[in-house]
């Protein structure tokens, strides 16, 4: 673990757990994600647990990250891409970008990402290449 504890760290090897904290962390701080995700995690465990039917449960419980509308339609979108959509990179599902799209070459490729698209990826690449 590196001296950053980024959710990726801490999720990885459970890919769509570590993609979900991507899409919640886009437009949020780490400390709004970290007041959620371990109830989400616990209701929603699996991309197969989630269904159009928790759309106002989720809803409710990410109020506290802004866009709670939006974010909710991702995520339920997602999961459910996630599981049945024939994709080969992140990206290609809703709601993942160049972040998200990073953090899998990262932490899922062990890619080195000379110029990633966040700041803290950016400090963990450093951490990493001298490590």
């Amino acid at each position: 673990m590196s001296p950053y504890e980024l959710l990726q760290e801490i999720y990885y090897p459970d890919k769509w757990k570590m993609m979900v904290c991507c899409i919640f962390l886009n437009c949020t701080t780490r400390k709004q994600v970290d007041k959620i995700r371990d109830e989400f995690f616990e209701r929603w465990p699996t991309p197969e647990s989630i269904s159009e039917k928790d759309r106002d449960a989720i809803r409710e419980l990410i109020t506290p990250l802004g866009l709670k509308d939006r974010r909710t339609n991702t995520i339920i979108k997602f999961s459910h891409e996630f599981i049945n959509k024939n994709w080969k990179n992140p990206i290609e599902l809703s709601g993942i970008g160049k972040y998200g799209q990073d953090s899998w070459d990262i932490f899922v490729n062990n890619k080195v990402i000379e110029n990633p698209s966040d700041h803290v990826l950016k400090k963990y690449m450093l951490w990493k290449i001298k490590a």
